[in-house]
């Protein structure tokens, strides 16, 4: 989700900014466990407004390799967790047993 470090949303109003801060924080965990986004295998999209799918598309695609992307479903819904939310992504990702520690924070 769009939330900070400290639960603080991200970019209200803003699908693009919200999007990019899900994939940082994905990112983040990611890290700390060794992975990376190459090693996410799947990857589920909820949003809000179909309007917001030309900056959900572009950030994905600089997110992610072509290459390397994960099979993908985006999926409208009416509402997310808070009002505030736009998107928000559900990622599973595989992580090499030779690359995966225990989660430095």
């Amino acid at each position: 989700m769009a939330w900070d470090g400290d639960g603080n949303l991200i970019g209200e109003g803003d699908c693009e900014v919200q999007f990019r801060q899900c994939f940082d924080n994905v990112e983040h965990i990611l890290k700390a466990v060794g992975g990376r986004f190459e090693d996410m295998v799947s990857l589920t999209i909820f949003f809000l407004n179909p309007d917001d799918l030309p900056a959900i598309q572009k950030v994905r695609a600089e997110k992610l390799a072509p290459e390397l992307a994960p099979a993908s479903i985006l999926i409208q819904v009416p509402g997310l967790v808070t009002p505030e939310l736009l998107v928000e992504l559900a990622p599973i990702a595989v992580i090499p047993f030779d690359r995966y520690h225990e989660p430095s924070w």
